[in-house]
């Protein structure tokens, strides 16, 4: 066969493929995620070009220089499945679900009907009932949809929301409809207002609501925002609320916002993207309570569950309504003649038409562990940072704890340097001072390899480390570790 064919030849690729596949796995896999390798190689750019060449050539590489370059590749990514990872909503890397993402890169699929997709569009809808049950919807009824990313299920809840409340405005736009607005707390995620400016809504749509002490939506101030809004002769029609702040972790009160959008006749869409997997834990899972009386739920298990990136869908309390709001019955894709029943294709009622298959490698994980595995994954991680916390409290001399009682996975703190543990907290010299502490440390634990470990400032609050971790292979040895190379690295500054 000639070799730019697009097809597997076994005598030509076979040897090739197996030593990509044993080259993932001893580098990719086991190798770069022990403690003691580094969690990232830092380079700058100009030094990456000069050990990876990136360029495209006209000339085909050899399977040797592909190697090569898949070796340097891996050598200079960050190892997200490092126990030391915990920078980000998300880490770890789960054997099933690398797994299923293997097999599902292999078939290629995509899944706008039954007829290309049989196995996974059955999965999809047995997987997003399943999840709709955990949230306490009736039977598991409704609907649902997988989406690239949290932040798109946030603007399709947007965009049903104000379909549900204006269904003309799919056909005929926003001309002819009120001022639309909606609210969310301060500390909501920015896709928020990115959704609102993409949607037509203009990012002045967003009225932020302000957070109590421990970053929560409060009550009163959403009350008092949607008078304001009634009174400037705007339409209310959405509440967003967050089931796991991005910073803090913050829940906010679900039932009580339930009670608030009920009176007003208004959609309340829950943003458990981050939060959502607590609904697994048995132990925890009283957190979340409320949010079975939303509309629309965000939930990402590449979050909290640690499937792999990405693995987000939006779960919706009402059935139809997803299909009424994106439909366009394509007639080259969902022909109402087809030899199946077909409503079995499940395309249109997506914004996208080519669509990843993101369901088997959650689905396999969830074969794998049961839905008992993934709640003790959630109690192991919330544990450890219960654990955190402690350790912290008994470090408070060179410690800060921004929340005293966080009550989720995030745990945010400031570590004080010898230079100003003897300062005026009060005074601007000390809020200069500990502004700088967390990037200084930032850079020496990226330049040194050793963790990875995110900052940000947040209101009044100068910058601070956010721990978040959803490896459950994480260990009380590794936290104490975190906190010691922290201390290493910041004593002197």
């Amino acid at each position: 066969m000639e070799w730019f064919r697009s097809i597997p030849d076994e005598t030509h690729h076979g040897p090739f493929l197996k030593d990509v596949l044993t080259l993932v796995l001893d580098e990719a896999v086991f190798k770069a995620n022990r403690r003691g390798e580094p969690v990232i190689r830092w380079r700058l750019p100009q030094e990456l070009l000069s050990l990876i060449d990136v360029q495209t050539r006209d000339q085909p590489a050899s399977h040797e220089e592909l190697l090569a370059a898949i070796k340097a590749t891996i050598d200079f990514s960050v190892k997200t499945g490092h126990p030391m990872f915990i920078n980000q909503l998300y880490s770890g890397l789960d054997p099933y679900g690398l797994a299923g993402q293997w097999v599902t890169d292999a078939l290629n699929p995509s899944s706008y009907t039954y007829e290309v997709s049989p196995v996974f569009t059955t999965m999809e809808e047995a997987v997003l009932q399943n999840m709709r049950a955990l949230l306490g919807y009736p039977d598991g009824r409704g609907d649902g949809i997988f989406c690239p990313g949290g932040s798109l299920a946030n603007g399709c809840a947007m965009n049903l929301a104000r379909f549900k409340a204006f269904p003309s405005v799919k056909t005929e736009g926003l001309h002819g409809l009120p001022r639309l607005v909606l609210f969310a707390s301060e500390d909501a995620h920015y896709s928020i207002h990115k959704m609102a400016a993409l949607e037509g809504l203009g990012e002045a749509a967003v009225r932020s609501v302000t957070c109590d002490s421990q970053g929560r939506m409060d009550l009163k101030a959403l009350e008092a925002e949607i008078q304001v809004a009634k009174r400037d002769g705007v339409h209310p029609f959405m509440v967003v609320a967050t089931a796991g702040t991005t910073v803090l972790g913050a829940l906010d009160p679900l039932s009580a916002i339930a009670d608030v959008c009920s009176t007003h006749g208004l959609w309340l869409h829950v943003d458990a993207a981050w939060g959502g997997g607590l609904l697994f834990s048995k132990e925890h899972r009283h957190l979340l309570a409320g949010i079975e009386r939303a509309d629309s739920v965000a939930w990402n298990p590449h979050k909290l569950l640690a499937v792999p990136q990405q693995c987000s869908t939006l779960l919706v309390r009402h059935e139809g309504l997803l299909k009424a709001c994106h439909g366009r019955d394509a007639t080259y894709l969902f022909q109402k003649d087809k030899f199946y029943d077909h409503n079995l294709d499940p395309g249109d009622k997506y914004i996208q038409c080519g669509r990843r298959v993101d369901v088997f490698k959650f689905w396999l994980m969830w074969k794998g562990k049961g839905s008992l595995g993934l709640g003790k994954h959630v109690d192991a991680i919330m544990e450890l940072s219960r654990f955190l916390i402690e350790e912290l409290k008994k470090r408070a001399d060179r410690f800060k704890l921004v929340l005293e009682t966080p009550n989720f996975v995030n745990v945010s703190f400031w570590y004080l340097p010898q230079s100003i543990r003897n300062l005026d907290p009060s005074t601007q010299v000390y809020r200069n001072k500990l502004q700088s502490v967390a990037p200084k440390i930032k850079e020496g634990m990226m330049k040194a390899g050793t963790m990875m470990l995110g900052y940000q400032p947040l209101r009044h609050w100068p910058n601070f480390f956010r721990f978040v971790t959803q490896n459950s292979g994480m260990t009380r040895q590794d936290v104490i570790f975190m906190l010691d190379e922290i201390e290493r690295l910041g004593d002197n500054l």
